[in-house]
């Protein structure tokens, strides 16, 4: 099974690093180090994802891919 894609990346403004899921609308985290960060949006991930069966709420399919992957 194909999993989500996650963005890290450094932000100046907030002193450090910030992960996101694109394919899960406002699903965010961040760390100080890309460590961090990803293993904070992997457990924002999983409530996320426990949030929206508990709900009834569809649950996006991982499709995003980054434009340096979508010319393959």
């Amino acid at each position: 099974m194909k999993d989500y894609h996650i963005n890290i990346f450094y932000s100046e403004q907030d002193q450090g690093y910030i992960a996101d899921i694109p394919d899960l609308k406002v699903c965010s985290a961040f760390g100080e180090s890309p460590a961090e960060a990803l293993a904070e949006v992997l457990a924002a991930k999983e409530s996320w994802l426990e949030s929206a069966k508990s709900n009834g709420k569809p649950i996006p399919l991982p499709e995003y891919r980054p434009a340096i992957y979508q010319a393959a």
